[in-house]
């Protein structure tokens, strides 16, 4: 009973890997200008989801997701290194990169944690006006993803730090007499709603895949 069992299992979990091994990278987004200032599109993501629940509260850095004070955001870590702090100008909402997600590499989507599914759809997809208040440590974002380069999106994160090393090392000019347009923001999208001629709409998850 127990080879019958093997025998099975075994093919079923080479079938899995192949498919996740085959799983599509999202289409890539050239990235938006490295400024201070940035419109950038948000998108939502809780802990309870199925796909983040074996990892918890727990971010890409290891420690707690945070929904208050610096709240916690998945990013392309080769567009917003880790450890990049913003805020957004529509809400006045602090949050800190500390997290990525298969979803969001190469592009520009920053996927914003919110403490329960009630909020997340609260949210759902929206752009917004941002303000990069401090950019993240790029090396220690590579020394963190080098570990994890098996992995198909973090590959892609790799190799876009590295090609743009030189402009991530570079400091970003702060002006603080700056006033920003700060469009009214559009109405919420919901996270998961029925389409007329389509699949429900699903939000961009961060999904560490460590």
């Amino acid at each position: 009973m127990r080879s019958l069992t093997i025998r099975f299992v075994i093919p079923a979990l080479g079938l899995l890997l192949a498919s996740c091994a085959s799983r599509p990278l999202p289409k890539y987004e050239k990235p938006i200008a490295r400024t201070q200032f940035q419109t950038v599109r948000t998108t939502a993501y809780t802990h309870t989801e199925s796909d983040h629940r074996q990892y918890a509260k727990h971010n890409a850095l290891g420690t707690t997701l945070q929904a208050s004070g610096a709240r916690s955001a998945a990013a392309d870590w080769s567009r917003w290194p880790a450890g990049t702090t913003f805020r957004i100008l529509d809400t006045g909402e602090l949050y800190k990169v500390d997290d990525y997600g298969w979803a969001l590499s190469g592009t520009n989507t920053i996927d914003l944690y919110k403490p329960s599914r009630g909020a997340m759809n609260a949210w759902g997809v929206r752009r917004v006006n941002i303000e990069v208040l401090g950019w993240g440590d790029v090396d220690r974002s590579l020394a963190i993803l080098r570990p994890r380069s098996k992995h198909p999106h973090v590959r892609r994160m790799i190799n876009q730090i590295e090609d743009r090393y030189a402009l991530l090392r570079k400091p970003v000019p702060t002006d603080f007499t700056a006033t920003p347009a700060q469009p009214r923001l559009a109405a919420a999208v919901p996270v998961a709603r029925a389409m007329p001629n389509g699949p429900p709409l699903t939000p961009f998850i961060a999904d560490p895949n460590r």
